[in-house]
């Protein structure tokens, strides 16, 4: 399956655009930054997966079920809540998700 050139992830045939997730996500007191990527799923092709740099008292539950109260269904976290210390960006401050499904890709390759 060929990844998708937009930044929108392809959810059971609905789009979801990173950015919206990702402002619903820096809304939340204990995060401090995040970026949302596709990650491949075989039955709905992609499914939304946050990187998160927590501040304070948060578990990646927290973090989805905070989404997923606020979200439609096909909107909410299913690909997973991963904590990182730092988002990559650009130096103009652009996230930079190819690194971010670099990473996907080479976990995938180990299991």
């Amino acid at each position: 399956m060929a990844r998708l050139t937009s930044d929108a992830s392809l959810c059971s045939f609905s789009q979801v655009a990173p950015a919206e997730l990702e402002a619903l996500l820096i809304s939340h007191l204990n995060i401090d930054d995040a970026a949302v990527i596709g990650v491949p799923d075989e039955k709905a092709g992609e499914l939304p997966k946050a990187f998160v740099v927590p501040k304070g008292d948060i578990s990646p539950e927290d973090v989805a079920e905070f989404v997923a109260e606020r979200v439609a269904p096909h909107k909410k976290l299913r690909g997973g809540v991963e904590f990182v210390d730092k988002i990559p960006k650009s130096a103009s401050g652009k996230i930079l998700r190819k690194d971010l499904r670099k990473r996907e890709f080479e976990r995938a390759k180990q299991s």
